[in-house]
């Protein structure tokens, strides 16, 4: 072999190498998944939203909660039988309550047991869909998040209070029109998590955490960390499966191109006893 092949060679190996990297990481995760699977006896489903993922020239690709995730997770749950059980691994910032709470209701209606991981972390739209758990395993410095809406750039609730503090005249259109937007999103949110809450709690207490997660008594970005959700009665334990964490050790890759949803896409029902 000649200098020139050897370039050539060497040249088209390199550019191989971030697609083979890939692709022995997509294998890597499905042999897991499996291996998961067979363990619990269950369907897992990975929702994962890397914000370190870097995409365009070197500049960061921030992802969250959208359609098409929903999408998938719904169609990852409609190829499950109903009795068989769910495994939701999240990871996310959280994302658009649309979706969100499409993937929330899939799985609170989902006969069998329902269970949501929490290895990091699962903010706002990610805690709405952990609400519909009936277990949520996290890990000791996993937090969730407060789930009151955002109207653009401005917390619902910190509108109406801004609002409420200055007289109407002073007021502009724009402003008002917000704050009406602000009221009805906090009245559909609080409903619709409290709707979740409802399967696995009172409706006293459903209404209670409801409110007080939608409500704004805390910043959008607060941590609501293990010991925090277990007052509020949510139905929280710690024991996370060591495969879950090597799961994530999977997704850390500086470009990417995998879904964020990534099931085995296959029929899964009970076995005949």
């Amino acid at each position: 072999m000649g200098a020139t092949d050897l370039f050539w060679f060497l040249l088209i190996i390199i550019m191989l190498q971030p697609f083979l990297k890939q692709k022995a990481l997509e294998f890597s995760r499905k042999r897991l998944i499996a291996k998961l699977e067979q363990k619990r006896s269950s369907r897992v489903i990975l929702l994962v939203h890397r914000q370190e993922t870097m995409g365009l020239l070197g500049f960061p690709i921030f992802r969250f909660i959208d359609v098409n995730d929903s999408e998938e997770v719904i169609r990852a749950v409609h190829l499950t039988g109903p009795e068989v059980p769910l495994d939701l691994i999240l990871h996310t910032p959280g994302g658009l309550v649309l979706p969100s709470l499409q993937i929330a209701r899939a799985l609170s209606r989902h006969q069998g047991k329902v269970t949501v991981f929490v290895p990091h972390y699962a903010m706002s739209g990610g805690t709405l869909i952990a609400l519909a758990a009936d277990e949520i395993v996290m890990c000791e410095h996993a937090v969730l998040g407060p789930v009151d809406p955002q109207i653009g750039q401005f917390p619902a609730a910190s509108l109406l209070r801004t609002v409420s503090k200055k007289p109407r005249e002073h007021l502009e259109d724009k402003t008002l029109i917000l704050a009406d937007q602000a009221e009805m999103a906090i009245v559909e949110v609080r409903n619709s998590i409290q709707d979740l809450l409802s399967v696995n709690f009172p409706e006293d207490k459903a209404r209670e955490v409801a409110g007080f997660l939608s409500e704004g008594n805390w910043t959008h970005d607060f941590p609501i960390t293990f010991e925090v959700a277990k007052s509020l009665g949510l139905p929280v334990t710690s024991d996370m499966p060591t495969e879950i964490l090597e799961l994530m050790s999977y997704f850390p890759q500086p470009t990417r191109t995998t879904p964020t949803v990534e099931y085995l896409p296959i029929p899964r029902r009970t076995k005949p006893s």
